[in-house]
């Protein structure tokens, strides 16, 4: 798929009705998609440049424009719920995914995470995902086929126990970690030996015991910074005139973000000082 320029065949588009109702297809020379209003054809599409407008045969109205990321994350099959957008974001920017990264994830879900990390790390970095359950990276492998059109060949897919893991077995040190599983606070040694000193950990965890416990666990460790622990909340408006406002539903809570950086080797973290009540 182009990210960019005239449509071309394989583009995966987007068509919004005037009631903001979404469908997608993938463009094929000659091809057709039926609606009740009447058929789109591709051909009408196939050349055109984003943000045009293309007619069904019955005179109706849709406006067209390539999947982005977070398009393509909320409507493609998954096994595993998703990493949503919100909490991606913050990931790449906390976490500091940078060009030529080595990144390692546990738990790869659906791949939607994956694909963020590559394309954060760009071609000269690697990210190594490891999934504990077959059917679960069966799904990442072919969502993060489908959206690159093909295997990154910077990707290195596992099916594991990420506590199986060593230096030796992923070829080194990474300078990332990020977590998305049940017990987290589970594989907390095998991060500190994989990490490289000043690298970052990140895990994503939905409940507050689940919270509670990985704080607790990076704690007794002694290897990592204090831990830094957060949750996003995202809410649209509606903006109308006089009736601006919010809107009634939003996305918020779906998981906390927790982050350290690693500690170089024989170093004791100071202890944190609190402020006295008064």
């Amino acid at each position: 798929m182009a990210y960019s320029g005239p449509f071309q065949p394989g583009d995966r588009v987007q068509l919004t009705d005037p009631k903001r109702r979404h469908a997608t297809i993938v463009l094929q020379p000659g091809g057709e998609y039926h609606t009740h209003k009447g058929i789109i054809r591709h051909d009408d599409i196939i050349g055109a440049d984003e943000g045009t407008v293309v007619r069904s045969e019955q005179g109706y109205e849709y406006l067209c424009f390539r999947h982005l990321m977070v398009d393509h994350v909320l409507s493609m099959p998954r096994g595993a719920a998703v990493i949503y957008p919100k909490d991606s974001a913050q990931i790449l920017v906390e976490g500091d995914i940078f060009p030529g990264a080595r990144v390692l994830e546990a738990g790869a879900g659906s791949g939607a995470l994956s694909m963020a990390l590559l394309r954060a790390v760009g071609e000269k970095g690697t990210v190594i995902s490891y999934e504990i359950r077959e059917d679960h990276l069966e799904f990442a492998e072919a969502n993060v086929d489908e959206y690159f059109g093909g295997r990154p060949a910077n990707w290195e897919p596992h099916l594991g126990d990420l506590r199986e893991v060593t230096r030796e077995t992923i070829g080194g040190p990474v300078d990332r970690v990020i977590l998305d599983m049940l017990e987290p606070w589970e594989c907390l040694e095998t991060v500190k030996d994989l990490l490289i000193p000043g690298g970052v950990f990140m895990t994503y965890v939905a409940t507050v015991p689940q919270l509670m416990k990985v704080m607790e666990g990076i704690r007794e460790l002694k290897c990592f910074t204090e831990p830094r622990a957060w949750e996003s909340l995202v809410r649209d408006w509606r903006v109308e005139g006089l009736a601006t406002r919010p809107e009634h539903r939003m996305n918020a809570h779906t998981a906390f973000l927790v982050m350290a950086r690693r500690l170089a080797d024989g170093v004791t973290p100071p202890r944190p000082q609190r402020r006295a009540r008064k």
